[in-house]
């Protein structure tokens, strides 16, 4: 206060008001603020505790319904010991249980004991994350003692998540944390991110380092277009050829059934769902390499030309072939959603093709090629609902779709006025996601995160159960010009300025100005962590990124 009654006498005024304004940023990264995404309610007190990693304990509640043994836990237990703890290396966690108290196991330490129960509802550990899984949380923060409530354990991630990013070191290494009271949940159920596996090949480890950091910015949907023109990296048990001869290398760019599971796992510890691209008609130039027939013959001067366009949709063994497949990837990847893609359609080789201008005939379509490939998807839509999945295919698919009531979920991309989309489809009464103004592989400053913060989803003309029905939005990456050196940087961390926008209250952050010091401390703890996620402007990290 001191500080404050001198800041008006004359001379003095400027280098008093820089004093206060340093106190304050040195005081204000002592605090909850740092959070991101923002929790829906946050009261933070200055009151801080001391946390010795020799003292530190998680522990499940008494009553929740999960006990030592969650899978899912138990590994979150481990990995976010080591986030709070970066500079600890001579121990391991440590599980609280009223059996450590007992039979008096519990390790000696000088240091006061601080434990971070758990307790959800519901034991789901043996479970994946869906649709409709609760990732709400209350975490409560006091002297000795966190407690962390959810309904499932997918919301206890989200909860340790953000107790990882309440906990700071001050200048001589010492852990704190602040009193603090949360209340939290996603604005979206739906919060994806895009990877492009076939324009380049992502190794393994770039995907399971990506889910790391949507993790670390609470994302909960991975989309993996796995396979596009360009190759098909997907190994298929019951098709082989279509790797064996459609990836860029038939052994070393692939991803094996094995690499597959690694990954659905990966992201099912961390509370992410994995949902798997197949898209066609069009997009699929790679396909015909390993599976004959099934791309249309394109036709010039009344003789086939040599090349191919899309699936033909007018043979009987191309609904056979995709069913087939589809039925494998409905038992490799467990979610209920599957992406069928549907979009950029190219129309010239149907039309040069007379067997296909025969069966649209045929079929009452006319010259109209719009409808035949209306009734292709709805073939592609019936096949994958008879495996109870939900389909969701990109706009064009809407747009072009007279029958819409075979619909469930339709992703926006196209740039324009995209909301206009977004209302169309809702009126339409289906379900929307939003990507468009998260294409994060676009040309255009790589600095400016502030365009896909400021970024409003609902701002169109609507009831609120046609708002309702906005589910999520998905940040994209597509791989013309990424791959596993460039991924990284090019993500992180703009891609979590669209996280902050999908969980946290748009009213509490709306102000880019406020929101910059939250996500240069936040982009810091990624460096930290070892995302290398870019600078958002001059400055420096107390812990600079040591990977190089």
């Amino acid at each position: 206060m001191g500080v404050m009654s001198t800041v008006s006498s004359g001379q003095h005024t400027r280098p008093m008001c820089y004093l206060l304004l340093l106190m304050i940023l040195q005081l204000g990264l002592h605090t909850a603020e740092g959070v991101w995404p923002l929790p829906q309610t946050l009261i933070s007190s200055t009151e801080r505790f001391h946390l010795s990693p020799q003292a530190f304990y998680f522990g499940y509640g008494r009553q929740s319904a999960a006990q030592q043994g969650c899978s899912v836990l138990d590994a979150a237990f481990m990995r976010y010991f080591a986030l709070i703890f970066p500079d600890y290396t001579s121990g391991r966690w440590n599980l609280f249980s009223d059996k450590n108290e007992k039979d008096g196991t519990l390790p000696f330490s000088v240091d006061k004991q601080f434990t971070v129960e758990v307790s959800v509802d519901h034991n789901d550990c043996d479970g994946y994350p869906n649709e409709s899984s609760s990732e709400r949380y209350n975490l409560s923060v006091f002297s000795g003692r966190a407690s962390l409530k959810a309904v499932t354990v997918w919301g206890a991630l989200r909860g340790l998540e953000t107790f990882s990013q309440l906990v700071y070191q001050d200048d001589f290494g010492s852990y704190f944390v602040n009193k603090t009271d949360i209340e939290d949940f996603p604005r979206f159920q739906f919060r994806g991110i895009l990877l492009d596996t076939s324009r380049h090949y992502l190794p393994v480890q770039a995907i399971l380092k990506t889910l790391d950091a949507m993790a670390y910015s609470k994302f909960n949907v991975f989309h993996w277009h796995i396979v596009d023109d360009p190759s098909f990296p997907y190994q298929s048990r019951t098709f082989p050829d279509l790797s064996s001869k459609g990836a860029f290398h038939p052994m070393t760019h692939i991803y094996t059934q094995s690499d597959v599971r690694r990954v659905i796992s990966h992201a099912r510890m961390r509370g992410i769902r994995v949902l798997p691209e197949f898209d066609s008609p069009g997009h699929t130039k790679s396909w015909g390499k390993g599976q004959p027939d099934l791309l249309t013959p394109c036709y010039k001067g009344g003789i086939p030309s040599g090349t191919f366009g899309p699936i033909n949709p007018a043979l009987p063994s191309t609904y056979h072939f995709m069913a087939t497949l589809f039925k494998e990837v409905s038992v490799v990847f467990p979610d209920s959603y599957i992406h069928l893609g549907g979009d950029e359609v190219d129309f010239s080789c149907w039309k040069s093709n007379p067997y296909v201008r025969a069966f649209m005939q045929k079929m009452g379509f006319g010259s109209d090629f719009t409808k035949l490939e209306a009734f292709y998807m709805e073939n592609i839509v019936n096949i994958t609902s008879a495996l109870n999945k939900t389909s969701i295919v990109w706009q064009d698919v809407f747009d072009y779709h007279e029958r819409r009531s075979s619909l469930s979920v339709v992703e926006v991309w196209r740039e324009g006025c995209y909301l206009c989309e977004v209302r169309r489809v809702a009126k339409a009464g289906l379900r929307v996601i939003l990507a468009s103004p998260w294409y994060l592989d676009l040309a255009g400053p790589t600095h400016n995160w502030a365009r896909y913060y400021t970024v409003w989803p609902l701002a169109f003309k609507g009831t609120e159960e046609q708002k309702k029905l906005v589910i999520g939005g998905e940040v994209c990456m597509w791989g013309e010009y990424v791959d596993a050196t460039n991924l990284t940087p090019r993500l992180w961390p703009r891609a979590s300025a669209a996280a902050e926008r999908l969980w946290s209250d748009e009213k509490q952050t709306s102000n880019v100005d406020m929101a910059f010091p939250r996500l240069q401390d936040f982009r810091c703890k990624l460096v930290r962590r070892g995302i290398q996620a870019e600078p958002l402007y001059v400055g420096h990290c107390k812990q600079e990124y040591q990977g190089i």
